[in-house]
């Protein structure tokens, strides 16, 4: 297996590979794609420090609490 490696644009959901490539790739190819656009998802943390979940019984520890067992 031979690998090459260059940059294109999805059009119409095709790859051009360039032609200086087709001879050495034949017709039949592996393809990975690292996309340069960053992803669009968030993280579930990154969620909920922008929108905390509000617990009206919720009180956080003090220092000693959390600190007293050890």
């Amino acid at each position: 297996m031979e690998a090459v490696e260059f940059r294109a644009k999805i059009i119409n959901g095709a790859i051009r590979v360039p032609r200086k490539y087709t001879d050495k790739v034949g017709s039949a190819v592996k393809v990975i794609i690292f996309s340069e656009r960053k992803p669009r998802h968030s993280d579930i943390i990154d969620d909920l420090l922008k929108n905390p979940v509000k617990i009206n019984s919720f009180k956080p520890f003090l220092r000693d609490e959390i600190y007293e067992s050890l």
